[in-house]
């Protein structure tokens, strides 16, 4: 059971990281701004529909997609650690990750499927932490990786809605600092994850 929930916090902490719906509510209100409430609504319901259903289809199908592809769990987790991290550095750094620059967005609800769904919330780091996730673990655990991310889904939903009262109590300085603090777990998690892939790869774990 203790397992069980410390599995539960890791995967939450790791998916509050990469998706940050502190940081990237910023990037809605600049997407979205002169459209009508309920347009907005509407993207955000969409791009957190969409960036759920990518997540899980490839949590479901990661296993099949290593086969195919003929990846093995070590080389994936290396390599999306070194991924994960490089997200991290440049948030660290208060640069806009490659994956997630957005130039010249017209206000139109298409941009809840690009950028918002992808890649701002279902880009490679979601995607590689996720996957990371549901390598080796049980059925249920990944039905709690699901349950997990639907529930970060919900929350990023909530963000957004909320994110013009929000920002106008907080304030930029504040989301700027909790974006660099996510940055640093970000490259926490990614570093772990190059750690297990090198353990793996040398048959060191206990």
């Amino acid at each position: 059971m203790d397992n069980l929930v410390t599995f539960s916090i890791t995967v939450f902490t790791g998916f509050f990281a990469i998706t940050n719906p502190i940081s990237n509510m910023t990037v809605f209100l600049s997407l979205t701004q002169g459209a009508d409430e309920r347009t907005k609504r509407d993207i955000n319901k969409r791009a957190n529909i969409i960036a759920f259903i990518i997540v899980v289809v490839f949590v479901l199908l990661g296993k099949y997609i290593f086969e195919l592809f003929n990846i093995s769990i070590p080389a994936f987790k290396i390599t999306g650690g070194i991924l994960i991290f490089y997200i991290g550095f440049e948030m660290l750094q208060s640069k806009k990750s490659n994956v997630k620059n957005i130039k010249d967005v017209h206000i139109d609800e298409n941009i809840a499927v690009s950028p918002l769904a992808i890649p701002i919330l279902a880009g490679p780091g979601t995607i590689v932490t996720a996957m990371n996730f549901v390598a080796n673990v049980t059925p249920f655990q990944v039905f709690l990786v699901i349950a997990i991310f639907g529930s970060m889904s919900l929350l990023t939903y909530i963000t957004f809605r909320l994110s013009k009262y929000i920002v106008k109590v907080v304030g930029y300085n504040v989301i700027s600092v909790i974006g660099k603090i996510m940055g640093l777990i970000i490259a926490i998690i990614g570093t772990g994850m190059i750690i297990e892939g090198v353990k793996l790869s040398f048959n060191l774990l206990s």
